[in-house]
């Protein structure tokens, strides 16, 4: 099979198209030929190193296609059943071996392509708004990078739960894409000062919880916006990581609350793993969140994907198609 492989931590370039064994599945396994793989931010960080792997190491954890082949005592799932896994690496492959309790079912007449577009970026922004802090109808939330792939999905969940949203963008653009989702507000964070204007719409209050995936450079800003025992919820690198800072910070900021959550621990049951998968399915089939695939790519091309991913140019999800 074709599969995408870096042997060395850098910038895309390292990455290679190589010709591998299919695997088969263990005991406890399927098999999975992929339709559609999703791309995702901390496919980047595995590959520069932030995220240290095993090398060589084939990046990527998601995807979505049909069952080839069960491992001994699989009852969970059969041969030509559709599924979509968010777990591990061996992603950017035209097929992968997955535990078998981390595959979930796609619901009928739901699209390969939407699967592997929302499965994390779904979980991630339930876990987050539903789990993390339970966003309340008509509460003011600030989301980052709003037109991302979690970003878009983030916007409109919270629209649906009633909250009001301000959302940051670094382009008039995407400032349109934004409303378009439902944002209540928008803010050019390369031109306008975030907390500044958070203030200014909520009356000099903050806001109660906010979601930032940028990192370092909105991490100031961010901080900044928070109302008095505000949650700051930091789940991206996508400017770099956070520096360090001394926690009396947030005592000075309003005995506010920082917290750098990962979905796995969100996820980490089969059962907590299938009730997140089913709100995301859900919501998406309820039409309350629509799906933006913005960019699709050849497997081949997964150092195009990267090197467009990394330049902040992408709108929505991103795929890439075996």
């Amino acid at each position: 099979m074709k599969a995408i492989r870096f042997e060395r931590t850098g910038g895309p370039e390292v990455l290679e198209v190589v010709d591998l064994p299919t695997p088969e599945p263990g005991p406890g396994q399927v098999l999975v030929r992929h339709e559609a793989v999703g791309i995702n931010f901390i496919d980047t960080y595995h590959r520069t190193g932030l995220y240290p792997v095993k090398l060589p190491c084939t990046p990527g954890g998601e995807a979505a296609g049909v069952i080839q082949a069960v491992g001994d005592g699989v009852v969970r799932h059969k041969v030509g059943d559709r599924v979509a896994y968010m777990s591990g690496f061996g992603a950017y492959a035209e097929a992968n071996v997955v535990a078998a309790d981390r595959a979930v079912r796609i619901p009928d007449g739901f699209d390969s392509r939407i699967a592997a577009a929302i499965l994390l970026k779904g979980m991630t922004t339930e876990a987050f708004i539903r789990r993390t802090y339970p966003v309340k109808a008509g509460e003011t939330v600030l989301v980052h990078a709003a037109v991302g792939g979690v970003g878009q999905i983030m916007t409109q969940w919270l629209k649906a739960l009633g909250a009001e949203v301000i959302a940051t963008v670094g382009s008039e653009a995407k400032a349109a894409k934004a409303r378009e989702l439902g944002a209540d507000h928008v803010v050019l964070y390369r031109e306008q000062d975030v907390a500044a204007e958070v203030r200014r719409i909520t009356g000099g209050k903050g806001v109660p919880v906010a979601y930032d995936s940028v990192g370092k450079d909105t991490f100031e800003g961010t901080l900044a916006s928070l109302a008095r025992r505000g949650l700051f919820v930091s789940f991206g690198n996508a400017s770099g990581p956070v520096p360090p800072f001394a926690p009396g910070r947030l005592a000075q900021g309003g005995s506010l609350y920082l917290t750098r959550p990962t979905l796995f621990d969100y996820v980490a049951t089969t059962e907590e793993l299938d009730a997140s998968a089913a709100a995301v399915f859900d919501i998406v089939a309820s039409g309350k969140v629509k799906i933006e695939i913005g960019q699709t790519f050849p497997l081949a091309d997964a150092r195009k994907a990267h090197e467009a991913l990394e330049s902040r140019s992408t709108v929505g999800a991103s795929l890439l198609i075996p």
